[in-house]
């Protein structure tokens, strides 16, 4: 009943927003300007703007990527879908460059929320590459009819993407999903498929939990998977494209990471209303623009969910040797044509330093030239992907890696 207190909840105060969101607008009209030099009638709107705006939602932001520098000169980009299946879209991010730039996968998480989250991590990767993405679709809109979607699933569409590409390329997974890349990887080199790729970086991604755990890690511990079960899982609403599936909602996770942060999250919405009230626009914007994007929630399926967390979590199946794939044996020492990067941050509390070089020691027949490691000092989980430091001396790295190895 969960989904259904949700969603009914979420329909009642849908128009109530939206309603607020317009008098916002009709208080911030050119004609009431003379009203904006005092400050009560600013923090009135602030208030209306602010309850109009914190919503969740369930639809995929764009990735409102125009253009990016190449160069010395701006280039147009243009998205394209070059193959889909009902859980997920290879989107490619294409450009005219005059030049052939090494292909790359981004391999997104499939954790609560879109691959749009990733839009940083893109727009400085076009720079120099031929940026493909998986585009995860949300689990509440695929019909019960499209079948299962687990663990071994996941795996499979990274394979097929890759293939999909057309030539052997570079793969760079971020977070959660860099276990399901690297088996995607084992697995290409266990078959002797010719499409794997040439280099892959594993960034802030569980490779061996055991290694210092973190909250999350401890969570996933403390209780049996049939609790996850019984707790975390929810049907979708009969009236929804995906009614009768078995989903981890997002908003379910999206409430477990902002309790984790939660006087951080009040603090920058309280911030929201005073730049608000005081006229700073583009100070709020900023907040605005980061929210938005972090209220939009994803659901992922009940078997993903629970093979992840029973798989990766609890059992610890791939640094254990334990690991199968659609009956298969994992084998890491199998990859020995694909370069190996990964990249941890010193202060990330969901993916703690040590746990994604693991991989460098599972991936022991990988030449020792085409393995390295590099930890980021001063970032958290977020850093280790997006902002000022990946921009300037992480993605350095990533792009030398993919150079060395096309």
């Amino acid at each position: 009943m969960i989904y259904e207190i949700y969603q009914a909840q979420s329909d009642m105060l849908d128009p109530l927003r939206a309603a607020a969101r317009g008098t916002a607008t009709v208080l911030r009209n050119p004609m009431l300007s003379g009203l904006s030099a005092f400050y009560p009638y600013r923090a009135f709107t602030a208030a209306f703007d602010v309850f109009g705006h914190t919503r969740l939602t369930h639809d995929r932001p764009p990735f409102d990527i125009k253009s990016v520098t190449v160069g010395n000169r701006e280039v147009p980009v243009t998205e394209v879908k070059e193959f889909s299946t009902p859980f997920g879209t290879l989107l490619h991010f294409k450009k005219d460059v005059g030049v052939v730039q090494p292909p790359v996968l981004v391999v997104a998480p499939l954790s609560g929320h879109f691959a749009t989250l990733l839009r940083g991590t893109v727009v400085t990767l076009l720079q120099d590459h031929d940026v493909y993405i998986t585009d995860w679709h949300n689990a509440r809109d695929i019909p019960v009819s499209a079948g299962r979607f687990g663990f071994d699933e996941y795996v499979e569409h990274v394979v097929t993407f890759l293939e999909k590409i057309g030539t052997p390329g570079h793969l760079v997974a971020v977070c959660q999903p860099c276990v399901h890349a690297l088996v995607a990887v084992c697995v290409m080199a266990m078959n002797g498929n010719p499409m794997q790729p040439r280099s892959m970086t594993l960034m802030a991604g569980p490779i061996d939990c055991r290694v210092n755990p973190t909250v999350v890690n401890k969570l996933a511990t403390d209780n049996p998977i049939e609790w996850f079960e019984k707790n975390l899982i929810a049907t979708v609403p009969r009236r929804l494209k995906g009614g009768g599936r078995k989903v981890y909602p997002g908003f379910t996770q999206l409430s477990a990471f902002m309790s984790m942060n939660a006087d951080r999250h009040v603090k920058s919405h309280r911030e929201l209303y005073n730049n608000l009230a005081k006229g700073e626009w583009d100070k709020a914007e900023q907040t605005r623009t980061f929210y938005d994007e972090y209220f939009a929630v994803l659901d992922l399926t009940a078997e993903f969910y629970l093979e992840t967390v029973n798989r990766v979590f609890q059992e610890y199946e791939l640094p254990l040797g334990k690991m199968y794939w659609k009956g298969q044996k994992v084998d890491p020492t199998a990859v020995r044509k694909t370069a190996l990067f990964t990249v941890e941050g010193e202060r990330d509390d969901i993916c703690s330093v040590g746990q994604t070089v693991a991989a460098q020691d599972l991936c022991s027949k990988i030449r020792p030239y085409q393995k390295s490691h590099h930890l980021q000092p001063g970032v958290g989980h977020y850093g280790v992907f997006n902002g000022k430091k990946w921009e300037g001396q992480i993605y350095p790295r990533v792009k030398n890696m993919i150079l060395a190895n096309d």
